[in-house]
């Protein structure tokens, strides 16, 4: 028997769809309800559906008007407000092509994107780090202020752009094992394919109010938080206050939260203290960015009286594995494929038998993955048998569908629910005087508590407190290291390649 999940094909996708107007179908079913609510701060703030509509058509309309053109790219350089899913989904309703990124990004971190880019214009937050006005001064490149973007809502609303579903809809950032960011490029049906998470992930109605614990410029929150909520008629609710694991403690209890969705590591920081979270309207919670622990999930469970639902996936194809309450997860596995989907355990030659170890993979049709890495001719890459989109990690497949996570084939890290390419770490690095050889890795600080480390040849007195302020105006906070660690010499292979696993054991033996 081979490691082969597949249940049959989802429904198709329309001919003609448009990802925004999807997303907010039920603003003509349910106008008045609530789609958003923004809590935590001064006061409180409602969105309807039909509100959030009309100011999603207004930002397209305003857009257009500056002279932007179906297919042009725009650069969204926001930080955690409403103007970010607004001006996403605005683009996308008239046919522009948002590019999302971290608002932590260092200017220089932005300035290789920009110029990969090239985009049409940039919608820049000035609190956020962005060369935004330089470029613009030297390209047809406009760049558009937050009181620009924000008086575009009282324009009359445009209409919808319809089209192939296959069409490019946003682009999107990810670490590349080349220590280069990959632009990944998806379609319009994209959110189409977020259909199959629902019965086997999310199991979002109409009736729940889910509250996401990440920044409104993250994709994980964009789709978890927003837009699956907005698809199911549910309501949509958002912090304003990040980080501040008492208030959310506050508001899972105060605002009736029925899901709760976050990264492990925010799961973690809220149960550090003994209180018992006593939150009668939670039905569940959920979990992706990285892999979570089973102890983390018992000690949630124990604590609030809830399940949380781990799911699996990558920028590449978002979420495709997970567990559910009609399917929950075996101890030591993420779940199970959804259905719809079609994902084996493969080798060079395709799929492996039933519990043999091998790559976890996609079928190169499914309605969730991308379209291509942009400047690669659009093509797929990582393909096997011509079929098969392979993840980079390993995992074993059982009888009944459920996948083992065995970690990375490569070396990339994940850190706070992003990934992380050791090289670009690494290249940062090396600008440092005195450094020496470097090298980065994962280690294990606590149990299944994992962080970045830097391994450097150069002065076992190297000021760290120095090295540290000089990484920060290159690398993102999430990407910057936290541990410095002197070491005579890297350990390579025979190939002089970095063996990461020989830093890692350096580190245990030393801690």
């Amino acid at each position: 028997m081979l490691s082969l999940f597949d249940k049959g094909p989802p429904p198709s996708c329309p001919p003609q769809f448009n990802l925004a107007a999807y997303g907010l179908r039920h603003s003509t079913e349910t106008p008045a309800k609530t789609a958003l609510e923004l809590v935590g701060g001064p006061h409180q703030i409602v969105w309807s559906y039909r509100q959030l509509e009309q100011a999603v058509l207004a930002t397209g309309a305003g857009l257009l008007d500056r002279g932007l053109r179906p297919g042009d790219l725009v650069l969204l350089r926001l930080g955690h407000s409403v103007d970010f899913p607004l001006s996403f989904l605005g683009a996308i309703a008239v046919g522009l092509v948002p590019v999302p990124c971290a608002a932590q990004l260092t200017e220089v971190e932005t300035a290789k994107i920009i110029h990969d880019l090239a985009p049409a214009a940039i919608i820049h937050d000035p609190k956020i780090a962005c060369l935004a006005t330089e470029h613009a001064a030297n390209t047809a490149c406009q760049t558009i202020d937050l009181a620009a973007l924000r008086d575009m809502r009282h324009a009359p609303p445009a209409a919808y752009l319809y089209g192939d579903p296959n069409r490019l809809a946003y682009i999107v950032y990810t670490s590349g094992t080349s220590g280069t960011p990959r632009a990944v490029m998806h379609a319009h049906r994209v959110i189409w394919a977020r259909q199959m998470m629902g019965p086997d992930w999310t199991d979002i109605h109409s009736t729940d109010r889910l509250l996401h614990a990440g920044a409104f410029n993250w994709t994980y929150t964009l789709g978890t938080g927003l837009l699956d909520p907005w698809r199911c008629g549910a309501t949509a609710i958002i912090s304003e206050t990040l980080g501040d694991v008492a208030s959310l403690r506050q508001l899972l209890d105060q605002h009736e939260i029925t899901i709760f969705a976050a990264a492990p590591g925010v799961f973690r920081k809220i149960l550090t203290d003994e209180t018992v979270l006593k939150l009668p309207k939670l039905r569940h919670a959920l979990s992706a960015g990285e892999k979570m622990p089973d102890r983390l999930q018992k000690a949630w469970r124990a604590t609030t009286g809830c399940p949380v639902y781990e799911a699996y996936g990558m920028s590449e194809c978002s979420t495709f594995i997970s567990a559910s309450p009609a399917h929950p997860a075996r101890p030591g596995t993420l779940g199970r494929p959804q259905t719809g989907r079609r994902v084996a355990i493969v080798d060079a030659d395709g799929p492996v038998a039933v519990g043999t170890q091998g790559m976890i993979a996609v079928s190169r049709h499914d309605q969730g993955l991308m379209l291509g890495y942009r400047h690669e001719n659009g093509a797929l890459r990582r393909l096997v048998a011509d079929e098969w989109f392979v993840t980079g990690d390993q995992g074993i497949m059982d009888q009944d569908g459920q996948i083992e996570y065995c970690g990375r084939a490569d070396d990339i890290m994940t850190a706070g629910g992003y990934r992380v390419s050791p090289l670009e770490v690494e290249s940062a690095l090396r600008l440092y005087p005195d450094i020496g050889d470097v090298a980065v890795t994962e280690v294990e600080v606590k149990p299944q508590v994992f962080v970045i480390a830097a391994f450097h040849t150069g002065a076992a007195d190297l000021d760290h407190v120095v090295v540290k302020r000089f990484v920060k105006t290159r690398l993102a906070q999430y990407k910057q290291p936290r541990l410095y660690i002197h070491i005579c010499r890297l350990p390579t292979g025979p190939n002089n390649k970095i063996l990461r696993h020989k830093l890692r054991d350096y580190y245990k033996a030393s801690a």
